[in-house]
């Protein structure tokens, strides 16, 4: 069974990937939004926005879209023609691999409810997991790497830098599901003609985590220049925008910070490292270890001010992010309460009075009192008041 040319599309997992692809998917067909959480599933039937995206809330306020949430997975996948996979993938230290026991429970359910039904994995998986997964499972899979920015996931599958997707080789059945499924992605966007590459699964999720990897390298490049101009007096501006003058290069990715993190960076840097196996390289690795160095590098240069309080502005990874997990700021925080300082954090989305051990405040003003320094992964207008109080290494006050 091929896709449909108006097929009913079935979304697993509703983060910025999932919420994102159902969002565009629903201007011109019918989808079923599937969640194990209630409350957002209830939201989105709402058509209030369950997550940090004002291309999603303006979406739901304006447009009418073909577009119902359920927790009942097994009905969705039993009536939908495609199933696009949004679990959520992390890396597991202890395994030294991807845990995508999410995504497996996923293609498990779909086969006993549909296995006609044709599967097109979001989330990151290690490279070969498709495959294997299909030949295991006997599971129709294509894979189909996201490449979204945090807070602007349908602004970026509106206008799609590239899409890519990834089929069997020699299953003619499969590359035509592919090219449907690009073209479907194509219908959404708002820019004409985006780049479509198709390809072998294992190459497109290659693709997704030598990507990842290289904005990687270039954060942690340009920390690593950051941290030599601090040590040696130089202007880090003044380097960065001498160097970034050759077109070879560009401005991109250049504003120092305290680290790579986010969903993406930290855990598929590692996944790649991981993949190489007996695979010779240096480069890898050296990126994985250059985020810490840099954490570390920064937690030293705040402890060395014998503070009496140290204030975290925010946890989120970037403005207009709702996400806490692996932001860089957190690792900074982690050395410090390692070292002994004292920390508070001023995070108004956190419910909990503590975090990490650290004492979490929610009114501002308060906070701008008690801290003796505030350490701002990216400034904020919120802290122009008390800019001799911030230490931040957000030069362009940018993302």
């Amino acid at each position: 069974m091929s896709i449909k040319k108006d097929p009913v599309i079935a979304v697993a997992g509703m983060g910025y990937v999932g919420l994102g692809i159902a969002t565009l998917l629903s201007q011109h067909h019918e989808v079923i939004a599937v969640d194990i959480v209630p409350s957002r599933v209830e939201m989105i039937n709402r058509r209030e926005c369950p997550i940090a995206d004002p291309e999603i809330e303006r979406f739901f306020a304006e447009k009418t879209l073909k577009l119902t949430a359920t927790t009942n997975g097994a009905a969705a996948y039993a009536k939908a023609d495609l199933v696009v996979i949004a679990a959520p993938t992390n890396y597991d230290p202890d395994k030294n691999f991807f845990d995508t026991s999410a995504v497996e429970r996923v293609i498990d359910l779909v086969q006993k409810s549909n296995p006609a039904a044709v599967m097109v994995i979001k989330s990151t998986v290690p490279v070969g997991f498709t495959a294997e997964t299909a030949q295991k499972t006997g599971a129709k899979l294509l894979f189909s790497p996201e490449f979204l920015r945090e807070g602007k996931a349908l602004w970026d599958n509106l206008h799609p830098s590239r899409i890519v997707v990834g089929h069997p080789a020699q299953n003619a059945e499969l590359e035509a599901a592919a090219r449907m499924f690009a073209d479907l992605l194509c219908e959404g966007a708002e820019d004409e003609h985006p780049e479509v590459r198709l390809m072998g699964t294992a190459e497109a999720e290659a693709v997704k985590l030598f990507a990842n990897t290289y904005l990687a390298l270039r954060v942690s490049f340009f920390n690593e220049l950051d941290t030599y101009a601090m040590v040696r007096g130089l202007d880090t501006k003044s380097v960065i925008e001498g160097v970034c003058l050759d077109p070879r290069i560009g401005d991109h990715y250049n504003n120092p910070s305290f680290g790579y993190g986010g969903y993406c960076l930290p855990k598929d840097t590692k996944q790649l490292l991981a993949n190489y196996n007996d695979v010779p390289q240096n480069v890898i690795s050296a990126i994985v270890q250059a985020n810490r160095t840099r954490k570390d590098f920064i937690a030293e240069r705040v402890a060395e001010g014998n503070y009496q309080t140290v204030g975290i502005y925010r946890l989120t990874m970037k403005a207009g992010s709702d996400n806490f997990r692996h932001s860089s700021v957190q690792g900074v925080m982690r050395r410090l309460c390692e070292r002994g300082v004292n920390v508070m954090i001023y995070e108004p989305a956190l419910r909990e009075d503590t975090y990490y051990g650290c004492r979490v405040i929610r009114d501002l003003a308060a906070f701008k009192r008690e801290s003796d320094v505030i350490l701002a992964n990216r400034y904020h207008e919120d802290l122009a008041d008390v800019r001799e109080k911030i230490y931040t290494r957000d030069l362009y006050f940018r993302d």
